[in-house]
Parts: structure tokens; C-alpha cells; sequence
């Protein structure tokens, strides 16, 4: 038998086995979100106080925690589970009544916006206070884009007449697409082309412990490469520990930039790890090695013998 000597610092099963109700107390207890509370209770000012700044923020925090897709599905988690109210801090004694409507959540969403710098601020304590827990934390980093749907439908060609200006629909989003690319056991090559409309998730994240260092949420056209080089410059500014602490960086060949490779190892002294891109546009499988008859080369570097005699080649 097999045995495990010592237990990883974050066992998820030990989180899934919880209630669903202690998961979401951990998340309220342990966020440090007093900054963000104090600033939106400030501006509300003596105003109507029908619905609390930390009950909405505490319920808006249930539905990540839930994976609930919309506003319209926590809502109606909210209505039928009292205890669930109770835990993000609405009164009790109103019952469903204590159920803000969906329009108080719109008006929450667009003050959360307007205070993105404090909402950025929580994720970037809780990056220092692991880095405290754990030495190691950014020893070997990864990086990635992820696709973001947006729930509204593309633009119409018309959607910048001003009279159509509808506060419903996204006009932040826009189109975005990638091209994944390949080849087959029996040689042939394969493209799968995937679009969208909506966003991109772009990550730095911990590659051994599996937790973000930084992020950025750009339009669904932005470049991975323009992207990438910014999240470096972000990271440097706000975690030089962790850039201090960092050995090796990888990412697809998306992110195939001899500019980045250079920050990376001249100024960082990270080793990159990234896949290179095919950039030969003739289909050529191997090109010739200069004044070597019998010596050739793939996009990737990997050097072959090539024997005239029986026409087969080897690596070197």
C-alpha cells in the first residue's frame, strides 16, 4: 500500500465535505472586506438602509459560492432558505420580504464597479497573507487565458446609435476567437477554431498550490501575448516577493514572445517555460542545415540525421 507522508496544506475534500452553509461562513468570516464595507456604508450616508451593504455583499458572495448562474437564481435561493438569509445578515423577522429586488442587486453590481480599486485590494491582501503561510508560494508559476460568455447576445451594426443606447445589453463585450491547432497519429493535421462573445480571464496563478496571483478581465479580443506582458509589470509592482521567489514560468504557445522570454530571464532571471509557436508559412515539415548535406531542423529546434542511403532520419 501506497502512503501518503504528508497531507497537502489545502485538501479540497475537507472543504466539499462542509455544510453549504459553513463554506459560505468561512468565506465571510475570513475575506477582508472591512474596507470595501466601510466606503459603500459611507457613501449611502444616512439614506434608506431597507437593504445592508454587508447583507447584499454577504448574499452576493452565496451566489459565487453556490455557482449560482444568475441574480434571478440566488434570489429565489434567498426566499426559501431562511438560514441562509439569516447567515448573510438580513432580518430575520421579514421573512422573504428581506429579499432584496433584482434591481437593488443592479445598483450594488454598478457602486462595486465604480470601487474596483477596494475590491482589487481584497485579492491582493489575501495573495500577501498566503505568501506569509507559505515560502514557496510563486516558485513556479503558469499562465493561461479562459473564454468568458457573456449572457447578452453580440452587437448590431447599429448598436452605437445613440438611440439605441439600451443600459440591458453589454456594450463592454465584444467578440473573441481562438485557433487551436495540431496533428493527428496518422500525420494529417487538424484546426478547431472556437469564437465568442464576451470576455477573457487572464491568470497568473501558483502552478504546485493551484491559486491565482493576478488577474486581469479584459474584452474577449484582447491579446494573450499584450496581456501577459502587463500581468508580468502588475505582479512585479504589487508582489515583488513572489517575482523574487519565482524559478520558472509556463504558458501555451500563445505566449510565444521573445520579449517576454527576454523579461522573463534578463530581468527576472525566470526560466521561461513556454511551447514555440510554428511561424513557417510553407508547410515545410524540416529545413536543411546550413553546409550539413545530410543534417535538418524542425520549427521547434529538434536536429535529425537524415541518411541518403535508406532515406530515413534519427534524432540527434
Amino acid at each position: 500500500m501506497a502512503i501518503i507522508p504528508q497531507q497537502r496544506l489545502f485538501g479540497w475534500q475537507e472543504i466539499d465535505n462542509l455544510g453549504d452553509l459553513k463554506r459560505l461562513q468561512l468565506v465571510v468570516d475570513y475575506l477582508p472586506d472591512e474596507e470595501l464595507m466601510m466606503k459603500l456604508e459611507q457613501e449611502r450616508g444616512k439614506g434608506r438602509d431597507d437593504y445592508p451593504v454587508r447583507a447584499v455583499w454577504n448574499s452576493l458572495q452565496a451566489g459565487i459560492v453556490y455557482q449560482h448562474p444568475s441574480i434571478e437564481s440566488l434570489r429565489r435561493e434567498l426566499s426559501r432558505n431562511a438560514q441562509l438569509r439569516d447567515l448573510c445578515g438580513f432580518d430575520s423577522f421579514l421573512g422573504e420580504k428581506a429579499v432584496p429586488p433584482s434591481y437593488v442587486y443592479s445598483r450594488f453590481i454598478r457602486k462595486l464597479l465604480k470601487n474596483t480599486e477596494e475590491v482589487d485590494k481584497i485579492f491582493e491582501k489575501l495573495v500577501e497573507e498566503i505568501s506569509k503561510l507559505l515560502p514557496d508560494f510563486g516558485q513556479v508559476l503558469a499562465i493561461d487565458s479562459k473564454a468568458i460568455n457573456s449572457l447578452a447576445r453580440g452587437k448590431k451594426r447599429n448598436a452605437e446609435d445613440p438611440k439605441n443606447t439600451d443600459g440591458r445589453r453589454d456594450s463592454d463585450a465584444d467578440f473573441g476567437k481562438k485557433v487551436y491547432k495540431g496533428q493527428k497519429e496518422d500525420g494529417s493535421l487538424w484546426e478547431k477554431i472556437v469564437t465568442w462573445f464576451g470576455y477573457k480571464l487572464h491568470l497568473i496563478v501558483d502552478a504546485v498550490y493551484e491559486l491565482p496571483v493576478a488577474f486581469t478581465v479584459t474584452k474577449g479580443s484582447a491579446s494573450d501575448i499584450t496581456e501577459g506582458h502587463k500581468l508580468m509589470d502588475k505582479l512585479t509592482k504589487q508582489h515583488p516577493d513572489i517575482i523574487d521567489t519565482c524559478e520558472i514560468l509556463t504558458a501555451d504557445r500563445g505566449y510565444d514572445d521573445s520579449k517576454l522570454l527576454v523579461k522573463l530571464w534578463e530581468e527576472h532571471e525566470i526560466k521561461p517555460v513556454i511551447d514555440i509557436r510554428n511561424m513557417w508559412k510553407d508547410g515545410e515539415e524540416t529545413r536543411l542545415l546550413d553546409h550539413k548535406p545530410n543534417v535538418v531542423y524542425d520549427y521547434q529546434g529538434t536536429i535529425y540525421c537524415h541518411c541518403p542511403e535508406t532515406n530515413t532520419r534519427c534524432k540527434r
